[in-house]
């Protein structure tokens, strides 16, 4: 992104934003994120904001799906590899209404969602964030 961009950044500035947050995570974390599949799509579709009950898109701005590495084994077989979703129109929302960085934004919801790959709950890392404040 430059200063002098007008219009929202599309799928490939959000993959690039997420890209760079995943890179400044510590190598011991990264090490394990190396089969993760880093998806960005305009809105979570409608099968997976039902199963969460989730009724505005909006509302929805990352997810995490597959196993979480501790329930990971060997013998999973043709199981689909774990994903970090980012949906960006959501990001691009909660960005214009918060202020907050698009960088920032992106990286706090990568990070989230890395935390559910290595087991972590919401509240699990709700109350991590309360600690580090």
């Amino acid at each position: 992104m430059t200063r002098r961009q007008t219009l929202a950044p599309d799928a490939a500035a959000i993959e690039r934003l997420a890209d760079a947050a995943i890179a400044r995570l510590p190598e011991r974390f990264r090490l394990h994120l190396r089969d993760v599949v880093l998806r960005i799509e305009e809105f979570a579709d409608d099968d997976v904001l039902a199963e969460m009950g989730i009724e505005d898109p909006f509302e929805l701005s990352g997810l995490y799906s597959g196993r979480p590495i501790g329930q990971q084994s060997v013998f999973d077989s043709g199981t689909p590899p774990a994903m970090i979703h980012l949906y960006r129109r959501p990001l691009l929302d909660e960005w214009v209404e918060t202020g907050v960085g698009l960088e920032d934004l992106i990286t706090h919801v990568i990070v989230h969602e890395v935390g559910h790959h290595f087991g972590f709950s919401d509240a699990d890392m709700h109350a991590i964030e309360q600690a580090g404040e």
